[in-house]
């Protein structure tokens, strides 16, 4: 037996732990050589070394232990093949839905921080680069509609389809339209960076509310006075986001939102440093 190997050396030589190899000789994935008929113990051999490799790849893979089982009794490059171009399209699908996931984690991270960090009291301007964002088709309100009736209908839009778990907000394409129904966005837009909307670089006169969505209450005319006393020309669009929203608080009352206004004589000075 000295060209057999125990299962603690064999387990040091290969760099697989002990348990692992008695599991996977279990599942009949990968057996030793050969078991002493008195005690039953495990013996391998330095010539299973490549086989063990086969084992070791396709689990790293993650490819279930089944498919692994009935190839290590009889395989070809054909089997290997189907087998991991098959595995590749699944993981194809895994990777875009851990992007998704990926997006709509940093969009909240992103939102509850602005919201944490915003001074609700002041009106500043702010630099915003460019950001894709998914804009809804136009809401068309009817009477009586309270300002998220519109959201409640979209579920799918062209080839564009609004997924709710990112943060959302309103638009305005002009500042007459701001004006005249400030809580009635023309367009719900999200943060989706797979979007059809691209919201341009540039200054935005930027102001704070809490409260239920479309509650604006006296923050266009606070944003309208300091942007006369600083001699800033508002141009539109407007943007107004959800910072805060029923995913960080129960309260209704507690929501807080950023509304943006672009400015169209950018030579004006930053309220805080850009970002």
């Amino acid at each position: 037996m000295r060209d057999f190997i125990p299962i603690n050396e064999f387990s040091k030589l290969s760099g697989i732990e002990s348990s692992t190899l008695r599991h996977w000789d279990d599942l009949g994935i990968f057996s030793p050589i050969m078991r002493n008929p008195n005690n039953n113990y495990r013996y391998y051999s330095k010539a299973q070394l490549p086989s063990l490799n086969f084992v070791i790849t396709l689990t790293e893979l993650g490819i279930p232990r089944k498919i692994i089982a009935d190839l290590s009794r009889q395989r070809g490059p054909d089997d290997i093949l189907n087998l991991l171009e098959d595995w590749g399209h699944s993981l194809d699908t895994e990777m875009a839905n851990l992007m998704v996931r990926y997006s709509i984690l940093h969009s909240r991270i992103e939102s509850l921080r602005l919201g944490l960090m915003a001074k609700e009291s002041e009106i500043s301007v702010l630099w915003f680069s460019h950001r894709q964002l998914l804009l809804c088709p136009s809401n068309g309100y009817e009477q009586k509609q309270s300002t998220l009736d519109p959201l409640s209908c979209l579920s799918n839009f062209g080839e564009h389809t609004i997924n709710p778990c990112f943060p959302v907000g309103g638009y305005h394409d002009s500042l007459n339209s701001f004006t005249e129904r400030p809580g009635y966005p023309d367009n719900f837009l999200s943060v989706d960076p797979v979007g059809n909307h691209r919201r341009i670089a540039g200054k935005y006169l930027c102001g704070y509310f809490r409260g239920n969505y479309g509650n604006l209450e006296n923050l266009p005319n606070r944003m309208f006075e300091y942007a006369k006393a600083h001699s800033i020309n508002i141009a539109g669009p407007i943007y107004t986001y959800y910072l805060h929203d029923e995913i960080s608080t129960d309260d209704p009352n507690s929501y807080l939102s950023q509304c943006c206004m672009y400015i169209s004589n950018q030579d004006i000075e930053l309220s805080y440093q850009a970002r």
